[in-house]
């Protein structure tokens, strides 16, 4: 029986409209096996969401260059947490200070990519975390 493939939704939250980083990570996942869902630009947590309910995704990429990390992140992992969703991993690449982290981390991101981190160890992170049977 084939090994249920690691399934993945990367979204771009918030009005920031440069999405050329998520989609060179959704190539790169996409290469390495994963099912690689794409949301498209400015999206609200409620939608990131409820697509994240929908296709049944084992992890959530938020690429986020607009500096609304600090809102947009506890936001979602809040309503993650209300639907139940807590098995979700949560990760968030882009623009973020390293003050920051702390508290996005305390708040459940699994883990933050800044840029210029190589594709194979976003990959291989997520191949650590989500352990398939």
């Amino acid at each position: 029986m084939p090994e249920k493939k690691i399934r993945v939704l990367i979204a771009k939250p918030g009005l920031d409209g440069h999405d050329r980083g998520a989609k060179v990570i959704a190539r790169a996942l996409r290469d390495a096996g994963m099912e690689v869902i794409y949301s498209g630009l400015r999206q609200t947590p409620e939608m990131i969401a409820s697509a994240a309910a929908q296709e049944d995704v084992d992890v959530i990429g938020l690429s986020i260059l607009s500096g609304a990390h600090k809102t947009i992140c506890p936001q979602l992992m809040k309503l993650l947490h209300e639907k139940g969703m807590n098995d979700i991993t949560v990760l968030v690449g882009g623009i973020i200070p390293e003050a920051d982290f702390p508290a996005m981390k305390q708040s459940g991101i699994a883990e933050i990519f800044l840029p210029g981190t190589s594709t194979q160890d976003i990959i291989d992170f997520i191949k650590k975390r989500v352990v398939r049977a």
